[in-house]
């Protein structure tokens, strides 16, 4: 108990002698110890790097989430230490909307078929947007954070004790100013060389610290250049995602009524070849055909084909197709000889081969 008493004393006289330090020297009414050229220029770099470090991390995170309340409610699952819940995306929510509406009006339909391919392409680029998100938040924020919250606070700590070690060596120098008595100017030295020892030693350990922003700033290079590729292959699956989907869509016609014929309108549509009825259709010419069939049969595998014209499907058995597009093609036993069993994506049913174009 008595040693607790005698150490609170000691504390609390060195805070009180720190205190009056520093208030002596913002009224300019005693010295203060300068650190050395080298040291402050450190000190300044590491404020900047702190400093740009939180503007970026920041603007980072509203490019990867523009909605603050959504960013607000990540925060406090990350400081609960829960789980985010998962949740779809703007594109996806989209895309969603889009299959929906595309079923409702009739996937054989021209506008029908367009909003299901259009709303497919919609949810890739929603889950390419959530593996990119993902990805600099691993690769790029991590690190960051990890800087603010790890070694700029280690940084600020061992600063503070430097501020601290100062401050008692300037009052010690004080002392030794003001003392008089032999045995109080040798009491005076014998703590203004421990002092000074105290405050060379901490200025060492900080100076160390702070020659290690150079390789935090070769650490963040690293991961900067990890956030650029991401971005980059990211932007660049969007980019393929839609030049796929513009060529799904070439083929649609511009205006159409909901059932999918020309609609009246003053404004010029594009025209799209129109296909007879399947029995009045010639057939492929045999040296062209026969032998991808014959193949195809034999082997009872399948093939992609390039489809010629529209059709409307005449059954729940037979498929819908839109001229250009490419689907995928198989033989059936027992089948009929004029179809095949055509699919796309999810859907499969009868085509009739007058309508197809096989391909290598």
């Amino acid at each position: 108990m008595e040693f607790n008493v005698r150490r609170l004393a000691a504390d609390a006289g060195t805070f009180l002698s720190r205190a009056v330090q520093l208030t002596e020297e913002t009224f300019g009414q005693a010295e203060k110890t300068e650190l050395d050229a080298h040291l402050e220029t450190l000190l300044i770099r590491a404020e900047s790097t702190k400093h740009w470090t939180e503007k970026i991390m920041k603007q980072t995170e509203v490019v990867l989430q523009p909605n603050p309340n959504v960013r607000m409610e990540e925060f406090l699952y990350e400081k609960l230490d829960k789980k985010v819940p998962t949740r779809a995306n703007n594109h996806e929510l989209l895309g969603e909307c889009m299959i929906d509406s595309g079923h409702e009006f009739g996937p054989g339909t021209a506008y029908g078929s367009a909003l299901v391919k259009c709303g497919e392409t919609e949810k890739l680029l929603g889950s390419a947007e959530k593996e990119f998100i993902h990805s600099a938040a691993i690769n790029f924020l991590t690190p960051f954070r990890n800087f603010i919250e790890g070694d700029f606070k280690t940084i600020s700590k061992e600063r503070k004790l430097l501020q601290n070690k100062r401050l008692d060596l300037d009052a010690a120098k004080n002392r030794m100013k003001k003392a008089r008595v032999a045995d109080a100017r040798s009491a005076a030295e014998t703590e203004l060389r421990i002092a000074q020892s105290e405050f060379d030693r901490q200025a060492e350990i900080t100076r160390l610290l702070l020659e290690g922003i150079g390789s935090t700033h070769a650490h963040h290079l690293r991961c900067l250049n990890d956030f650029v590729d991401a971005q980059a292959a990211y932007y660049a699956q969007c980019y393929q995602y839609m030049v796929n989907l513009q060529k799904q869509l070439g083929s649609f016609p511009s205006t159409f009524s909901n059932n999918n014929q020309p609609a009246s309108s003053s404004s010029a549509s594009v025209s799209v070849p129109s296909a007879p009825p399947a029995a009045s259709l010639p057939a492929p010419p045999p040296s062209q055909t026969s032998p991808a069939l014959n193949e195809l049969r034999s082997t009872s595998g399948t093939r992609k084909a390039r489809v010629l014209y529209d059709y409307d499907a005449a059954s729940s058995s037979e498929l819908s197709l839109l001229a250009d597009e490419v689907i995928t093609v198989s033989s059936v036993p027992g089948m009929d000889s004029d179809w095949l069993m055509g699919q796309r994506g999810n859907q499969k049913g009868k085509v009739p081969i007058t309508y197809l174009e096989l391909l290598n």
